[in-house]
């Protein structure tokens, strides 16, 4: 058995049993063992920001880590955008990265770089292997880093010798820690700001307290207490839908996010931080909180936040009876034109039972949530790190850790073009994805932006930076290049149509909104 072998055979055995690869030469062992060893699927990606935004989607599903494959520091840097987006999602990933042979590296050769360099800024736990003997330790480690909590990204380097090298066996993954409880004087004191001031006291909730469990906990609060419950703007995962509990998600824009945080007194972290903007613009706050608002942590990433809303609604006393009546848009398929308001209630009426939305949907999407807290149950997923091109790849892990699941993508052109060869993949391995690509032939987030940061009015030049024509990307044939059916649709009639074909059918799908 080689180091490779040893390896493979512990992440298998620790419970890491889907691998993302994009290999190289420095990586032939560790392939050649992914051969032998059984248990590992192993998915290929055309592109490592494909492979890495795969592994945050599956953590995201799944709740193990699943291992990516990647080869040298650039194809690590390649990837680390989506690494950048699952470190902000707190998703475990196990990263194994090839490196030259240890008495190779010294020559310079070209693709020499520090890779423990460019890994630690997107990973917790970054280690070199430094001979077989201690491959199998050093993976099983890596294993227990990205099983934390909270959880980690943990980047494992393999110089080529140590792969093909004699190694004495597999190692053991330690426990598991347990997940930490939560701090009862916390919970005190956020009954006690619940007592005093319901009204004025916002309950921010994010990561496990956005699950179903999490947020009846939190509307039986709620109804009690008249506190006001919101997420933040981006959210790694929420239920939604029918029979669950709809919250607002503070806005993006400052201008809107100002009035909906102004009248609140307190605000009470359930995992989530203090609420700021995205960018710095002239003349506006950074802090979103109004002024002499005092924040107060009851959870933090990593803590049982249900345990935690558990407690807090037994101190104030809240239980079902406390559920005030939800207003929820009706649901009618649109006709005529398509426009945000017509591609949102399209979406909501096609969205099947347990389906998973994962949204990059950017300014199309702003106005979604409204009419899809009335469609069928369903997850939403979101970009935690701001790096374009997160949601095709992270579809591919979502899917193949729900493959009962229909996913559905909702992506503008723009970043649809980042990681587009996830299409590939997709198809490649038959998943069950419905992406929607909103082809407005413009960077329209940045023309906005270019307005909010008062850049003045964009010449021809500042135009054609933001512009996404001349020539015009045909998503349809891109699709079909890839292996993956699609269409394009130029009214809500024609949408519906292609929505409903698309999620009855197993496999890919791609729809082009032509807007």
């Amino acid at each position: 058995m080689n180091g490779a072998e040893s390896l493979v055979r512990t992440m298998v055995k620790g419970g890491v049993d889907v691998c993302f690869t994009n290999p190289g030469t420095s990586e032939m062992h560790f392939v050649a063992a992914l051969d032998r060893v059984p248990g590992m699927r192993c998915v290929l990606g055309l592109f490592e920001g494909v492979v890495t935004g795969a592994a945050d989607g599956y953590f995201r599903m799944k709740g193990t880590p699943a291992s990516t494959l990647l080869h040298l520091g650039p194809g690590l840097a390649n990837g680390l955008a989506n690494l950048h987006n699952a470190k902000k999602a707190n998703s475990g990933i196990v990263n194994i990265v090839g490196q030259h042979a240890v008495y190779h590296i010294d020559y310079n050769a070209p693709l020499t770089s520090d890779i423990e360099g460019l890994a630690r800024p997107m990973s917790s736990w970054v280690r070199t292997s430094p001979n077989s003997k201690s491959v199998a330790a050093d993976g099983a480690a890596a294993i227990a880093a990205a099983k934390s909590a909270p959880p980690q990204i943990a980047t494992l380097i393999l110089p080529a010798d140590t792969a093909w090298n004699e190694a004495d066996g597999i190692a053991e993954v330690p426990a598991e820690q347990q997940r930490a409880s939560y701090s009862p004087q916390a919970v005190d004191k956020a009954a006690k700001i619940l007592h005093g001031d319901g009204e004025g006291t916002l309950l921010l909730m994010t990561g496990s307290a956005l699950s179903e469990q999490g947020l009846a906990l939190a509307e039986r609060i709620a109804g009690k207490t008249g506190c006001t419950v919101m997420g933040p703007t981006f959210r790694p995962k929420m239920a939604r839908g029918r029979g669950r509990y709809s919250i607002d998600r503070i806005h993006y824009v400052i201008e809107n996010a100002l009035p909906m945080l102004a009248k609140f007194r307190h605000i009470v972290l359930v995992e989530s931080d203090d609420p700021v903007a995205f960018f710095a613009y002239p003349n506006k706050p950074s802090m979103l909180k109004p002024e002499g608002c005092e924040v107060h942590r009851m959870t933090s990433w990593g803590e049982n936040s249900i345990a935690a809303l558990e407690a807090l609604a037994g101190a104030v006393k809240a239980s079902a009876k406390d559920v005030k009546p939800q207003a929820l848009q009706e649901l009618v398929k649109p006709t005529g034109a398509l426009n945000f308001a017509s591609i949102a209630q399209a979406i909501a009426c096609a969205i099947p039972e347990n389906a998973i939305m994962v949204d990059e949907s950017l300014t199309t999407g702003r106005g979604f949530f409204p009419p899809t807290a009335a469609a069928a149950p369903h997850d939403w997923l979101q970009n935690m790190g701001g790096s374009i091109g997160f949601s095709t790849p992270l579809s591919i892990g979502a899917a193949i850790a729900c493959p009962d699941r229909k996913v559905i993508t909702m992506v503008g052109d723009g970043s649809a073009m980042y990681t587009i060869q996830s299409l590939w993949t997709q198809a490649r391995e038959n998943l069950n994805i419905v992406t929607i690509v909103f082809a407005n032939r413009i960077y329209q987030i940045l023309r906005g932006e270019f307005d909010n940061v008062g850049a003045g009015e964009p010449g021809q030049r500042a135009n054609d930076m933001l512009r996404l024509d001349r020539p015009t990307l045909d998503f349809v044939a891109l699709a079909k290049g890839m292996g993956v059916p699609g269409r394009a649709v130029t009214n809500a009639d024609e949408f519906n149509k292609a929505l409903a074909e698309a999620v009855a059918e197993p496999g890919p799908r791609l729809i082009e909104v032509q807007m």
